[in-house]
């Protein structure tokens, strides 16, 4: 994969690696998950918060804030990624989990249980990604302040339309969003880390000048992402070996259908994209936010609603066991096509 590092392009092995470890942590040295636990805010694990805020720190550091207002002319980008998120994706991830679940799996999937289920894809398939969009984006070269602009849109999109669409395909009145949840995470995954990026950057280009800010400085935190997320999976899968373990054959039930939403949901917004011939810089991050779940939100929701141990938290879980090694290969392939889009605008 050209303009990937040996670091990046083996990342699926150091996220099976550390699948493993999270695991293997939860089950030979509880206290680790157990003590992490205590650190718990609106149902936000503020360690997890904070490695998340360490993964998208060094990408915000990219961002030139007069390029945000660029953004915001290229509405076809925008345009492809709210239509696929809030029109498209809830209603194709209700399908595929109830032709799955209800109807080809029914021989090995009670009732009641298929119904739990079909409610935990519905919580995944109504949370458009926010904070991992920006390691997709990052490893697929897009537009760092396209990013930025599409999480923020979908961010308050979301803090309206969640709990409606999840209401209407589940059949369910007076669903308990956890707006708190969802507040706390925008302030911590994009107000924090965009504040310090804007502030870090300014501060750095001001004393030391640009060259040595893209030369030096920025190359600095050039594995702060990737570590960052290799170390926040293994303190959510310390959290969920037990649920993993007890269900390996349900496990591999619930990914089939969660597999097919996020490959079909990439390509069509992949698709649509290339055919408006949008730049490759707005294609994939455009492609990446509708595959990829805002699965934070989906766990704490199915939680809530559901409980912990309930067929709706245990698919929001599987939803974070199939979507980091899933997006890589999509990051893998958005990188071998690069050349089906035109270059970027230079203005």
């Amino acid at each position: 994969m050209q303009g990937i590092s040996f670091f990046e392009r083996y990342l699926t092995v150091w996220v099976a690696i550390c699948i493993v470890i999270g695991v293997a942590v939860g089950q030979f040295l509880p206290v680790i998950p157990e003590t992490l636990s205590q650190w718990e805010y609106a149902n936000v694990s503020i360690p997890v918060a904070i490695l998340i805020w360490l993964m998208i720190y060094p990408m915000m550091l990219k961002i030139d804030f007069s390029s945000v207002v660029a953004a915001l002319k290229m509405p076809k980008g925008l345009i492809v990624t709210t239509s696929t998120n809030w029109l498209i994706k809830p209603f194709t991830m209700f399908f595929f989990a109830w032709l799955f679940f209800s109807v080809i799996f029914s021989n090995y999937i009670p009732e009641g249980l298929a119904a739990e289920y079909i409610a935990g894809a519905v919580l995944l398939g109504a949370a458009p990604c926010t904070a991992m969009v920006f390691v997709w984006s990052h490893l697929t070269k897009g537009n760092p302040a396209y990013t930025l602009v599409q999480v923020a849109v979908n961010d308050l999109i979301m803090l309206f339309a969640f709990a409606p669409i999840v209401m209407i395909l589940l059949g369910v009145s007076n669903i308990p969003v956890p707006y708190d949840t969802l507040f706390l995470s925008v302030v911590l995954f994009i107000v924090i880390p965009l504040t310090a990026g804007y502030f870090s950057r300014n501060y750095v280009i001001k004393h030391k000048g640009m060259e040595y800010f893209e030369n030096v400085f920025l190359k600095k935190f050039s594995n702060v992402t990737i570590l960052g997320l290799l170390l926040t999976l293994i303190i959510i899968f310390s959290f969920q070996g037990d649920v993993i373990l007890n269900n390996p054959f349900h496990i591999l039930l619930i990914a089939i259908p969660l597999i097919i939403q996020t490959v079909f949901i990439f390509f069509i917004a992949y698709g649509w994209a290339k055919a408006w011939k949008l730049p490759h810089n707005i294609a994939s991050p455009a492609g990446m936010i509708g595959a990829s779940n805002f699965f934070e939100l989906a766990v704490a929701v199915a939680i809530a609603l559901f409980g912990l141990s309930s067929g709706a938290a245990l698919v929001t879980v599987v939803g974070v066991l199939v979507e980091v090694p899933l997006m890589l290969a999509l990051v893998r392939f958005a990188n071998r096509t690069r050349h089906w889009f035109p270059e970027p605008s230079s203005s």
